[in-house]
Parts: C-alpha cells; sequence; structure tokens
C-alpha cells in the first residue's frame, strides 16, 4: 500500500474543534504543503460548501458535530456524493463503531488520539486510494442482524431522504423542514412516506427508534 500521496490534493476538514483542525492541517502540510485544505465548524457549512464545489479528495469527518447526529453526516455524504471519499475522524475508538463506519461506505476510521505522523500516513493512504483503519484493533467481532438491516435499508435513501431523516431524529415538524429544505409540505410528507417504506417501518418515531440503535454504541460513549 501506497504511504504517499501525490501533491496537488484538495481536502476539506469538518470538525468543530478548531484545535484539531489545526492538528489535521498540520499532519497534511507537513507531508506535502501544495495540498489545499479548506475547513469547516458544523455539518451544515459543510454540505453548504459542498454545494458550491465538491472537487476535493477527501472529506475528513468528524461523527459528533454540530448539524450532524450519530452516524447521519456519513450516510447523507455517501448518498450525496459517492465518489467524494470519507475519512471519519472521532475519539470513539470503539471497534463497532469503526466497523460501522466502514460499512456505511466510509473510506477509513482514524482516531483522534493518533500523533501527527500516523496521521499524516492514514491520510495519504486513503488518497491512495486504500482503506485505512487503526492496525490495533479487532473488528471481526459479530454484528447483530437488525443493525445489519438497517444498515443496509439506510443505504437505499436518496440524498434528500437522508437530510429529511436527519431532521427527524431531531424532532422537526414537517413544516419546519420544509421551510429548511425550501420545498412544500407535501414533498415532506412524500419523502417521510418513502423513508417508512425504505427502512420497513410505520411511523415517524419507529423510524428515529430503528436509527438510534445503530447509533447506540456511538451515543453511549459520549466521544469528544
Amino acid at each position: 500500500m501506497a504511504e504517499d500521496a501525490k501533491d496537488g490534493h484538495r481536502l476539506i476538514i469538518a470538525d468543530d474543534h478548531p484545535l484539531f483542525r489545526g492538528a489535521l492541517r498540520e499532519a497534511v502540510l507537513g507531508h506535502d504543503a501544495t495540498t489545499t485544505i479548506e475547513d469547516v465548524g458544523t455539518f451544515d457549512d459543510l454540505t453548504r460548501r459542498l454545494e458550491e464545489d465538491s472537487d476535493f479528495d477527501l472529506v475528513l469527518l468528524d461523527l459528533t458535530m454540530p448539524g450532524a447526529r450519530g452516524f447521519s453526516g456519513l450516510v447523507y455524504l455517501r448518498a450525496q456524493y459517492a465518489a467524494l471519499p470519507v475519512l471519519v475522524v472521532s475519539g470513539n475508538e470503539d471497534p463497532m463503531v469503526i466497523r460501522r463506519c466502514l460499512e456505511l461506505g466510509a473510506s477509513g476510521f482514524m482516531p483522534k488520539t493518533m500523533d501527527t505522523s500516523c496521521m499524516r500516513k492514514a491520510i495519504a493512504r486513503v488518497l491512495a486510494g486504500d482503506t485505512f483503519t487503526p492496525p490495533d484493533i479487532e473488528l471481526n467481532m459479530q454484528a447483530d442482524a437488525e443493525s445489519e438491516d438497517i444498515i443496509a435499508r439506510l443505504g437505499t435513501l436518496t440524498p434528500q431522504q437522508v437530510r429529511v431523516l436527519m431532521m427527524l431524529t431531531e424532532g422537526r415538524l414537517n413544516k419546519q423542514i420544509a421551510y429548511e429544505l425550501s420545498v412544500s409540505e407535501a414533498t415532506v410528507k412524500a419523502h417521510v412516506s418513502a423513508i417508512l417504506q425504505k427502512l420497513g417501518v410505520e411511523s415517524r418515531t419507529q423510524a428515529v427508534i430503528a436509527v438510534s440503535k445503530v447509533d447506540t454504541t456511538l451515543w453511549s460513549q459520549q466521544p469528544a
């Protein structure tokens, strides 16, 4: 596997901690000063930036940042920008969290506890087209069938349906969702109906519960 990346990459860092964004910048620029790096502190800022220009080589995504709960941000990015690699960065090193990130389409998982040199190698490996996971973490544990089924069903949602589902998990009403997405309430209702059908549930509450089952491990530890 290649440990070095070619010059001239474009990266975007999505993390709500300025100090950690600085550490990631150091990890990348210490290897290649020609790389262009942008950073945002909320998931909404990330989506707005990608709507303007999605021609990036890699997104470095914090799972726990304003605007995204649990794995919802990752699910949205994989649905909306399937060709854009996402390297998850998180303070939660639970093997099940890492495994689920990979199952949901992440190109790798990088713990925030890694030193700058190791971060540099991890980023370079993903930019080279490989997958990176922490070498000292066992990922072959047995996952429960229910969560596996929910993950597979989440993968069938369209990008807009993912955004609506994210807002449902935040407790927003159809009227609020319609305003946020600049669509009609009828459109939101249609999206909700499609979401329920794809997730195999009968109500908004059941949809939120289904998603929470996938997120349980992540949120039980409240990572930094």
